[in-house]
């Protein structure tokens, strides 16, 4: 079998110990005699993968007993409606836009009530994380949205957002399991599962349970968090295999050390990367480095067609999926949890490779 060293920024790689679990237990789940494909989402089969899915995500991520997690469709996008119909009671809230996906949240916010942007970093082409303070949150603002990790610009937070006592919401798409997160400083966390937790079709919620139940009257049904979570994520079927993949996935963290684990590896491959980038003579990372991104290592030759040769060579090579997003151009290598220290060393050494027939 000859696999490539995939750093797509989503849908992503999974671990190949997943993937191994998932292909034993394609025909036949646990002596089932069927697919986790063409299973009932109300058998008890499917009843106790989604349970102990939710069980194990808990543990991993250190979820308080008084936070709800929902497993939905419709990917983080949809979340961008969702969080202002469901959390504006004052229909206000305020933004920080530090990416793409933060401003397209931002921009589906507006269309619901009086969002403002307290902060951004679009002077510098996001390539730095916009400083916050609690006096910059309105008093009446119903929550703080912010993208914690942007994988289109290779940014990170680098802790925690101050907002005082305002209600902090985050989407983690992209960094969601990469290192513990303190749940309790934020009332809602959601992420799209294809970049680290499973394949796409998944979409991961965790909400504190006093923000249920404040949606508008006029929200549809498949957005309201209170009928999700009043009826476990079944109201409707729920992208079962999604899910059995992600709960493959929670074990497989779980059983290599759990999120701690996680971070110290993930904090290994970075700085190999980002060490090769910042001495390197043709290649220079985007990012600032008080807020580069452990998951995703975007980076320039300068040279937009120099930039093409390398993402070409390096296919040719085995490491596929290097091309960074169509908005900005040049490279960027998403390291998530399942790709593992050898892909990111062997990526290095093409890299000086390159320069060494390029510079």
């Amino acid at each position: 079998m000859s696999r490539v060293y995939n750093f797509s920024a989503g849908p992503s790689m999974l671990p190949l110990e997943v993937l191994e679990t998932a292909q034993r237990e394609m025909l036949d789940y646990n002596g089932s005699g069927q697919s986790v494909m063409e299973m009932s989402h109300r058998s008890p089969v499917y009843d106790a993968i989604i349970k102990q899915t939710e069980a194990d995500f808990r543990e991993l991520m250190n979820i308080p007993d008084n936070y709800k997690v929902l497993f939905l469709q419709g990917g983080a996008s949809t979340q961008f409606a969702a969080i202002p119909l469901n959390l504006m009671k004052n229909g206000k809230a305020d933004y920080v836009v530090s990416g793409q996906f933060s401003g397209k949240a931002f921009k589906e916010a507006k269309k619901y009530g009086d969002a403002k942007c307290i902060a951004t970093s679009e002077d510098k082409t996001f390539s730095y994380i916009p400083e916050i303070t609690p006096d910059m949150v309105r008093e009446d603002a119903d929550y703080v949205h912010v993208c914690y990790n942007n994988t289109i610009f290779g940014t990170k937070y680098p802790e925690v957002p101050n907002v005082g006592d305002a209600v902090l919401v985050a989407d983690m798409s992209s960094c969601i399991t990469s290192e513990p997160v303190d749940v309790t400083k934020f009332g809602v966390i959601y992420a799209g599962a294809q970049k680290n937790m499973a394949p796409a079709g998944l979409t991961v919620v965790i909400i504190r349970e006093d923000l249920l139940g404040n949606a508008r009257e006029d929200i549809p049904t498949m957005l309201d968090y209170k009928t999700m979570a009043d009826n476990d994520s079944m109201y409707n079927t729920p992208p079962c295999y999604a899910i059995y993949i992600a709960g493959l996935v929670y074990k497989w963290a779980l059983k290599n050390g759990g999120l701690e684990a996680m971070k110290e590896r993930n904090e290994k491959k970075a700085a190999l990367l980002y060490d090769f980038l910042d001495q390197s003579k043709l290649f220079k990372a985007t990012a600032d480095k008080k807020c580069r991104s452990l998951m995703n290592v975007c980076f320039v030759t300068g040279d937009a067609e120099l930039d093409k040769k390398f993402c070409n060579e390096a296919k040719d090579a085995g490491f596929v999926n290097l091309k960074g997003h169509r908005s900005v151009g040049g490279m960027r290598a998403s390291i998530y949890n399942a790709m593992p220290y050898e892909g990111v060393a062997a990526l290095v050494e093409f890299m000086k490779k390159f320069e060494a027939e390029n510079a």
